[in-house]
């Protein structure tokens, strides 16, 4: 009887000390450090908004990224700057930041904070000091620029021939509709908003070249890939590259995210 309650208590003693050591394993398990940058914000154009990156989200969260969509208000280039930087306080370590369109501009402010690790612009705009994404633009004209709509307020808004022809062509009817229902109207103030420190000169940078571009031309987009450094990629889209080309869009990001935060 002695030996059995001896055995009994042995018994307890070891699954106590399992209970101790398998937690504390685990813990430090999770703990340790990995790789590359685990969060990522996207920060959409003109006329639209986070919903654009809905075939994004998806690929990304899938390899374990924690990503969130801003929405900027596109209300002024100030507004939309803090919206992105009340976002980055939100979240606990290094970021990647993904601007699209007018986006990169807000990006290239924004990346500035120390948190951001890198920056990756798909067929956007790179300002830098002292320039903005209005002045880039149209310094190389494009198509879509005859199908904007000005109102009273001092706002700018893409007809839908506009976006059916120059700002989404390859995209499904059904795509194109909703993007019209969706755009939001832009202020004018907040694309001639002017860069004060351009983030690209302190922090990696990739970018997105869309080849068919109607919004932003492909050979401004090229031209400002070069000027920042950065790993360059091109690919058959339209301007909207994140919804037509979504899987390589997502590879661009991914291959950003392992690599801007290892040193």
């Amino acid at each position: 009887m002695r030996a059995s309650k001896l055995f009994r208590n042995v018994v307890t003693a070891c699954a106590a000390l399992l209970a101790i050591i398998g937690p504390a394993t685990k813990t430090t398990a999770q703990e340790q450090p990995t790789a590359g940058i685990k969060t990522v914000l996207l920060i959409h154009g003109a006329w639209a908004d986070g919903s654009s990156w809905s075939k994004i989200i998806p690929l990304l969260e899938a390899k374990g990224l924690h990503v969130v969509a801003v929405q900027i208000p596109l209300t002024s280039f100030a507004d939309d700057v803090s919206a992105t930087q009340r976002a980055i306080a939100l979240e606990d370590g290094p970021v990647l930041l993904v601007g699209h369109s007018y986006g990169g501009a807000v990006i290239t402010e924004a990346g500035n904070d120390p948190k951001v690790a890198g920056l990756v612009y798909v067929a956007a705009v790179a300002p830098d000091k002292g320039e903005s994404a209005f002045g880039l633009i149209t310094s190389v004209p494009t198509p879509v620029g005859a199908e904007l709509r000005p109102d009273k307020s001092g706002f700018l808004k893409l007809t839908p021939k506009g976006i059916a022809e120059d700002f989404a062509q390859d995209l499904s009817a059904k795509e194109i509709a909703v993007l019209t229902a969706t755009q939001g109207p832009t202020s004018v103030a907040a694309m001639k908003g002017e860069i004060t420190t351009p983030a690209w000169k302190s922090k990696p940078s990739w970018y997105i070249i869309a080849a068919n571009d109607r919004a932003i031309s492909p050979d401004l987009e090229a031209a400002q890939a070069k000027k920042v450094g950065a790993t360059a990629t091109t690919v058959p889209s339209s301007h909207v590259a994140m919804l037509a080309q979504p899987s390589k869009v997502a590879g661009v990001i991914l291959d950003a995210a392992s690599k801007a935060g290892v040193k």
